[in-house]
């Protein structure tokens, strides 16, 4: 079925292993979504090749429970950081995420200097007037 639906994964917000909740997670070939709310539905959505960062964090309820937070770095100005809570198995997700990242910059010829931009994200200054973009040391 999540061959005929584009879907490569979903999973829900878990409350210790229940998956009771009105937040969904999902993953398509190329863009990330979350789907949250019951009476009002919001729907993130994030391109694959923006993503620049994954972290895993697992509490020890968590570990218990097997599930954990996965936080998302992205390079969208909306949604900087994305956070997918409780889900099962996050080890494995974060695996299918790095790889899908990758295909998704493949298939779009992304390179470091079109994607990864300035040091911390603020725009190049020329100071000297020179031409060249100079950066204060707390920058680089």
């Amino acid at each position: 079925m999540a061959e005929q639906t584009g879907i490569l994964w979903s999973d829900r917000k878990h409350h210790l292993w229940f998956p009771i909740s009105f937040t969904k997670y999902y993953i398509e070939e190329d863009r990330l979504m979350i789907k949250s709310g019951l009476l009002s539905t919001t729907l993130e959505e994030v391109l694959l090749y923006r993503i620049v960062d994954l972290t895993c964090r697992q509490t020890l309820s968590g570990k218990i429970f097997g599930t954990g937070d996965i936080i998302i770095c992205t390079r969208v100005d909306a949604s900087p950081e994305l956070v997918l809570k409780n889900i099962k198995h996050p080890m494995e997700v974060v695996r299918l995420i790095s790889k899908t990242v990758e295909t998704a910059r493949q298939e779009r010829n992304v390179i470091g200097k079109e994607f990864y931009g300035t040091p911390g994200g603020h725009p190049p200054v020329d100071v000297d007037g020179d031409g060249i973009p100079d950066f204060p040391e707390h920058m680089v």
